[in-house]
């Protein structure tokens, strides 16, 4: 199962002094999980804290997938990247599934982004991304990192258009981006660059992660 994380991009604020720039405000954005065979499964939810161009993400997961009361699948993670304007500096993750554990690790390294995970160490392009939709921004990329696995695959970002999805119960004018790769997935970012929902066609099935605050 793909774990994701979003959230919006926050605006810079530079102080008047010459040497530091003000943090904004921590913005949290919280989605429901909801798996089209097995209904709701879980949380999912993005801590995004911003001072000057160094942007930290902090994710938060709890998946619980059940049937007639027996537990199929539980994920659990706990992850941390950080951007340097748009580029990925630092990654680090654990996440668990059904009692076993993966690390991953991830640093800027000249051009590039070294990741240590259970394939061992792999190097991948300085513009890769984490498979993490926090912003717009957050998908420009042709190669993406599994959050879950370190695994680096190639993908094609497409930008659908305008669109409207139903946040809420309100209609929501939306962008919608098509990333296909080894998984296909949908994004769905509103006017003020948050993505709202986006979709995950899992091997099991579409997961969908719709915000809830």
């Amino acid at each position: 199962m793909w774990s994701l994380a979003m959230a919006g991009v926050l605006l810079v604020g530079v102080s008047s002094g010459p040497a530091r720039a003000m943090a904004e405000s921590p913005r949290q954005l919280v989605y429901s999980v909801k798996h089209s065979i097995f209904g709701e499964i879980g949380t999912y939810s993005n801590l995004i804290e911003q001072a000057g161009a160094l942007i930290t993400i902090k994710t938060t997961a709890h998946f619980l997938v059940t049937a007639l009361g027996v537990g199929l699948h539980r994920e659990d993670a706990q992850r941390v990247e950080q951007f340097q304007g748009d580029r990925l500096m630092f990654f680090h993750g654990v996440t668990v599934k059904n009692g076993e554990t993966t690390e991953i690790k991830g640093q800027a390294s000249g051009n590039n982004f070294v990741i240590d995970g259970p394939a061992g160490q792999v190097t991948a392009p300085g513009s890769i991304k984490p498979a993490n939709p926090w912003s717009t921004a957050s998908i420009e990329s042709n190669e993406m990192m599994r959050v879950d696995t370190g695994k680096v695959e190639k993908v094609t970002v497409t930008n659908g258009g305008q669109t409207n999805v139903d946040i809420d119960g309100a209609s929501t004018p939306v962008r919608e981006y098509d990333i296909s790769g080894t998984t296909k997935y949908k994004v769905y970012i509103d006017n003020h660059d948050i993505p709202v929902m986006f979709i995950v066609d899992d091997d099991s099935g579409k997961v969908t992660f719709t915000l809830k605050k």
